[in-house]
């Protein structure tokens, strides 16, 4: 399989993940409505209509609330990200070798010069925001700058070009700012339902009162689940398939599959990033994880559900592949 083999590959199964965000949403609006509805009502046929027509009535507000909350986050995101990475940028006459190796890789990217910023930190990492290519960045940390050879370095910048000229720092951006709009509404709805609960209680009110409780309740619990279960899943499998994406196509811009491979061979050893650390989606951007080992390892599911990045292992083993090597 070769390099354009990996990139048409790649693009077909985002596009099937992507499919799946409003999927799982309205599947999990359903299934929610139904058992709600089972537990108050004896006839299940009912109960499934009723569901339905509920789901098809509240599931276009959860998509207009999200589209104007990601619409916010796309004009500011990338400010942000930077902001909670505390890059700081590089002028030309600041760092010259540096400023020029992101031209010419931006150039055999036929991509523009995309603004540059340093992170201080002595681990190995990089990432790219921005929403668009004329208004794209890259951070480098100190560490990476410092510790890979000139060609492992422009690997790891054509990576993250890759991620500006696929339009990866868009996608994230967007799937980053929805999976928070719903754990930040979720939260809102849920901490408003048990406080009108208890206002009810003290009251002794019932009827109406107690059902509007209920079902905002129940519509904080939905987005809960969605914002904290649901969406991560298809936001780190949508990560993973973006990383073996940009690594085919930083392949494709320089050439030279076997530095990229040196190059996450040596960023593995130290990636962490600290300050990333409280932010766990923002670090999915990055060319490798810059967190903490993940929790879940203990469940071996750090490959398989709530993994941002492929395995290294896996990552080479794909560039093997692109150079003919695989076996």
């Amino acid at each position: 399989m070769n390099v354009y083999d990996h990139i048409a590959a790649n693009n077909r199964r985002t596009i099937m993940i992507l499919c799946l965000f409003p999927i799982a949403l309205f599947g999990l609006v359903f299934l929610s409505l139904c058992l709600l509805g089972l537990l108050s009502d004896s006839s299940q046929g009912s109960v499934i209509g009723t569901a339905l027509d509920l789901t098809l009535s509240v599931i276009p507000w959860m998509f207009l609330v999200a589209f104007i909350w990601i619409v916010f986050s796309y004009c500011m995101g990338g400010d942000v990200i930077l902001s909670i990475a505390r890059a700081r940028k590089v002028t030309f006459d600041e760092n010259r070798d540096l400023y020029r190796l992101v031209g010419n890789t931006a150039i055999m990217a036929g991509l523009p010069m995309p603004e540059l910023y340093l992170i201080d930190d002595e681990s190995m990492n990089a990432f790219a925001t921005g929403r668009n290519p004329e208004a794209a960045s890259i951070a480098l940390t100190h560490g990476i700058v410092k510790n890979l050879e000139k060609a492992e370095l422009q690997a790891v910048i054509a990576h993250e070009l890759a991620h500006i000229g696929n339009r990866d720092t868009r996608l994230m951006t967007i799937t980053i700012a929805g999976i928070g709009c719903f754990t930040f509404f979720g939260e809102l709805l849920f901490r408003s339902a048990l406080r009108a609960s208890a206002r009810g209680s003290r009251g002794k009110k019932s009827g109406k009162g107690g059902n509007g409780a209920l079902i905002i309740l129940a519509v904080g619990i939905i987005c809960l689940v969605f914002g904290y279960l649901v969406a991560p899943i298809l936001h780190f499998a949508l990560s993973r398939r973006r990383e073996y994406q940009a690594d085919a196509t930083a392949v494709k811009i320089c050439r030279d599959p076997e530095a990229l491979a040196r190059a996450l061979t040596k960023i593995a050893v130290d990636p962490r990033v600290e300050v990333l650390d409280a932010n766990p989606l923002v670090g999915n951007m990055c060319i490798a994880s810059p967190a903490k080992n993940c929790p879940m390892s203990i469940l071996n599911l750090e490959n398989k559900l709530y993994s941002t990045h492929p395995k290294i292992e896996d990552r080479i083993t794909a560039l093997e592949k692109m150079m003919g090597k695989d076996k």
